[in-house]
């Protein structure tokens, strides 16, 4: 098939390599989102699936949004089949999902109609989903509503952090992307409908929804801070200071850890604890301000606590 891919961050790249790569269709275009400014020095900077296409020699489209006109044109002037979608960023409105012949095939991280929207992989996570995996549909105007196309299955291990979760998602996802538009040129693919029941959604995460709220039991404390790792990072406060936790741990198996007040601090030679509603958990990693992430015991050893001292 004659394609034009839609994608803009990393966890888009693998879907685009491996049609590229390992596909017998043709991509004839990139649709990604506009350069943005980045960094200290606000430079511009291309889209990690956009730096993929220039690295291949692809077209690539960089429209304000999918309701851009001019988009439309070059859209129809390319004549795709097919638009294969990982995590573009725009809603499509309906002439334009109209315009190749397949319509706009989206690969999304979960398994619709669970968890539909933004976030699907932290939302797992964070619910303490054993199961997770993709899914590939035909895009309409709702929110991730289409008919289902492929289905694949992924285990959620103890210890998954988010980013951990969303790579073996775009890995693994990349095949079923490939797999379903195989089976669309074929005619051996039919669009199901998505049932009614087991719908659930998994809006954007803030900056402020991955404040870490230690009144929580530790359970639920472990899970939000590997629903929120690496991106937007968990974080609380120290006096007032803002500081991210990078990696931390139920200590349940820790039969004589101390029992701290939820969000105090408690510390040995062996781990810094921090209270919970229930059991504590051990801060293995965090980052003070204007700091690099580290070991949590050699901050421990360097910013002289006071007893008594707690994370907000």
């Amino acid at each position: 098939m004659r394609l034009i891919f839609a994608g803009t961050p990393e966890v888009a790249v693998p879907s685009l390599e491996a049609l590229l790569a390992g596909s017998r269709h043709d991509v004839v275009a990139v649709v990604s989102r506009p350069d943005a400014r980045t960094g200290r020095g606000r430079s511009l900077s291309r889209s990690p699936v956009a730096a993929a296409a220039d690295a291949a020699g692809i077209e690539v489209l960089t429209p304000p949004n999918a309701r851009d006109p001019e988009f439309a044109e070059r859209l129809r002037e390319l004549a795709p089949d097919a638009v294969p979608v990982v995590a573009y960023g725009h809603l499509v409105p309906r002439p334009v999902l109209d315009i190749p012949l397949y319509g706009w095939i989206n690969l999304h991280f979960s398994l619709l109609p669970a968890w539909r929207g933004a976030a699907p992989v932290n939302a797992a996570i964070a619910a303490g989903d054993e199961i997770t995996g993709a899914t590939t549909f035909r895009l309409d105007e709702g929110m991730d509503t289409g008919p289902v196309l492929g289905t694949m299955t992924e285990t959620v291990r103890p210890r998954d952090t988010a980013g951990d979760l969303l790579g073996r998602l775009a890995d693994a996802g990349a095949g079923l992307l490939v797999a379903t538009l195989d089976g669309l040129e074929s005619g051996e693919l039919r669009a199901v409908p998505q049932p009614a029941d087991g719908v659930s959604y998994a809006g954007k995460i803030t900056v402020d929804d991955a404040r870490v709220r230690w009144t929580d039991p530790a359970v639920g404390v472990d899970r939000h801070i590997r629903s929120v790792t690496p991106a937007p990072g968990a974080w609380t406060t120290l006096g007032g200071e803002r500081i991210k936790i990078g990696a931390a741990r139920p200590a349940d198996a820790d039969a004589d850890a101390p029992r701290p007040a939820p969000g105090e601090l408690a510390w040995d030679k062996r781990a810094l604890y921090v209270g919970t509603a229930t059991t504590p958990v051990v801060v293995e990693r965090l980052q003070p301000p204007g700091k690099k992430m580290m070991d949590a015991l050699d901050w421990v050893r360097g910013a002289r606590l006071d007893d008594g001292a707690a994370f907000g």
